[in-house]
């Protein structure tokens, strides 16, 4: 019987230790409650802590960053362009009490962050023109970009840039957060874009520019080809005429030579080449059938004469 009065005493006790005792992390912090009183200052160093059982209430915080991940939304921009803003945040608690007493958990934070943050973004996004948005320097684009998308987005000098107006979003968003205990530690931009009708818009003049593009390369490829046929027919004739040229001399040459040397062979006996260049004439025009009427005493007859 005392055995079993003695294991309820310390089963008794060993329930009532385990809830006055909490243990606080590294990355955590604590605000203990009575009665849904907060009691004393939170607890921030990591260890083993005490509290009276069952009458208070260990509430953990998170002490590292948190991520907050925006809703994607369309927003005009001064210059009346629809886009898509992807945004998301870093944030921490940094007043457990505050943080507490407004919000009371970290459910309760994400929709405060949500209102404050979305706010800012669209009050800065729909205060500047596009090319503030997506830029931030006035560097020169890439040189295949057609150059419609060049001269619209280089429209205007860059005054601010993106990172200024990011900067802007977090200098307002700060202080109404602090007010509920969270620091905002980073914002950024994730993603920016055209909304469906303006995307297909920009497609359709992308696809425009790049035929175009590819029609003046094609264009002055064959400029180019037309001017290298030209210079391979040019230089054709060149070679042709020189060469027809060079035949000709050897051809004219070749044939004062032969001249000189049948003038020489037959000066030696001009009677004789006489007599051979008659019957060469005799022989191309008279044949069989051919009749001549001369006088006995034509030069044509002298051979045929002396033969008889």
């Amino acid at each position: 019987m005392r055995y079993s009065i003695f294991l309820i005493i310390a089963a008794v006790l060993l329930f009532v230790s385990y809830h006055s005792v909490y243990t606080v992390d590294e990355t955590e912090q604590v605000v203990l409650t009575q009665f849904g009183k907060v009691i004393g200052d939170p607890v921030t160093e990591p260890g083993l802590k005490f509290k009276i059982p069952f009458v208070q209430k260990d509430n953990y915080f998170h002490k590292n960053l948190l991520e907050w991940d925006g809703d994607p939304g369309e927003i005009p921009t001064q210059d009346k362009t629809y886009i898509w803003v992807d945004t998301f945040a870093r944030w921490k608690i940094t007043d457990p009490l505050r943080f507490f007493k407004t919000v009371y958990n970290e459910n309760g934070a994400q929709g405060r962050l949500d209102d404050i943050l979305d706010s800012a973004v669209r009050n800065f996004i729909s205060s500047y023109p596009l090319i503030e948005i997506v830029r931030n320097t006035n560097r020169t684009l890439d040189t295949f970009m057609g150059s419609k998308v060049k001269e619209d987005m280089a429209i205007g000098n860059i005054k601010f840039g993106r990172e200024k107006i990011v900067a802007g979003i977090m200098e307002q968003a700060r202080p109404k957060l602090a007010d509920f205990g969270i620091e905002l530690v980073d914002l950024k931009l994730k993603r920016l874009n055209y909304t469906e009708e303006v995307r297909k818009s920009v497609y359709q003049r992308m696809i425009a520019e790049r035929k175009q593009i590819a029609e003046k390369f094609r264009s002055e490829g064959q400029g180019e080809a037309r001017k290298i046929e030209g210079a391979q027919e040019k230089e054709l004739k060149r070679i042709t005429s020189e060469a027809y040229r060079t035949a000709q001399e050897i051809m004219g040459k070749a044939d004062a030579q032969a001249t000189r040397i049948y003038a020489e062979a037959y000066s030696r006996d001009a009677e004789f080449y006489s007599f051979l260049k008659s019957l060469d004439v005799y022989k191309n025009t008279m044949n069989k059938d051919s009749t001549l009427v001369l006088s006995t005493d034509s030069e044509f007859l002298k051979y045929l004469q002396g033969s008889r």
